[in-house]
């Protein structure tokens, strides 16, 4: 593929089930040096909203998609890109027409989106979440809470020990525990997603048994939210280091606010960004969850997830 410049500029997208990202880099010309990134940027599109609990894409969410990827589209070409990698994760996967949304961004745009399966997602998560977090010789729990699915991993700086993905996403939680988010969440819905998660997560008790992870690392948006509350303030996707510690008395401050406050509290609390509040409900719960099942005291949020870990393969390759 000949361009007019020598410059190798890669687009990476990953359209998740909360958030479509999209990451420009341009590529090292000596081996070894990082890559340069020229725009990193994402998009809350809510794919899962409205439908991914009956396994379709709703209109809405499926316009909002075409929407966010014509506008990446823009940017890939403003930017020059010469190489574009799109991955999309579970509302693509398992949808009833999450083909047909595949096929009309390809028409629209271009862009070819290929769906990858859990078990990829969570490789990739792990690759991406090693370049922002020096993991070391000892197993860490790395979990990346989606809006569709969420990928747990057990791993250290070089081996992955265990990983698997679970249809568990937050949209999902939402939906099923907490449909009606207007309010606070009730004490039993609370405690039917613990049940739930009980149930669900047998295997991630057992591995976490065997492995004994010494911290947890997060990925995605909810981290990030979680690091945000703790700073209390909001950032932008430009602005966050590649992890953040986040003191556990700082998450379970967090924890607390999210449960005893209705919607327009939770939208008021300083770091959240609104199409983030509800979600974050159930997604802390589920943090907790895996907090009290591992009694891991230590947790890092890592700024960089499937993207970062694409790339990281790309440089190898």
């Amino acid at each position: 593929m000949h361009t007019a410049h020598a410059h190798r500029r890669l687009a990476l997208i990953d359209l998740g089930t909360n958030t479509f990202h999209l990451l420009i880099v341009e590529m090292p010309t000596v081996p070894g040096e990082k890559p340069l990134v020229l725009l990193r940027t994402k998009a809350g599109v809510r794919l899962g909203e409205g439908g991914i609990s009956k396994g379709v894409i709703a209109p809405e969410a499926y316009a909002r998609a075409l929407h966010t990827l014509a506008g990446f589209k823009e940017e890939i070409e403003l930017h020059e890109v010469t190489e574009t990698r799109a991955t999309a994760t579970s509302a693509m996967r398992v949808t009833r027409n999450g083909p047909d949304l595949v096929r009309d961004i390809f028409e629209q745009t271009g862009i070819q989106v290929d769906v990858i399966p859990g078990e990829r997602e969570a490789e990739l998560i792990c690759a991406g979440i090693r370049q922002a977090v020096p993991l070391g010789p000892e197993p860490h729990l790395l979990m990346d809470i989606g809006g569709g699915s969420v990928e747990f991993i057990i791993a250290d700086e070089g081996t992955i020990f265990w990983k698997q993905s679970f249809e568990i996403g937050a949209q999902r939680l939402l939906d099923q525990f907490f449909p009606n988010p207007a309010g606070i969440i009730p004490a039993a819905a609370v405690a039917a997603e613990q049940d739930y998660l009980n149930a669900v997560l047998a295997p991630l008790a057992a591995a976490i048994k065997h492995y004994k992870p010494v911290s947890l690392v997060g990925a995605s948006g909810s981290f990030d939210s979680l690091a945000d509350m703790q700073l209390g303030e909001l950032r932008s996707e430009a602005h966050l280091p590649p992890f953040t510690e986040l003191c556990l008395a700082s998450f379970q401050d967090s924890y607390r606010h999210l449960l005893s406050g209705n919607h327009e509290q939770r939208v008021a609390l300083p770091g959240i960004l609104p199409m983030r509040a509800d979600m974050l409900v159930v997604a802390a719960v589920l943090i907790d969850y895996v907090l009290g099942i591992s009694e891991i005291t230590r947790i890092r949020t890592s700024a960089y997830a499937l993207k970062e870990g694409l790339l990281a393969e790309m440089l190898v390759n």
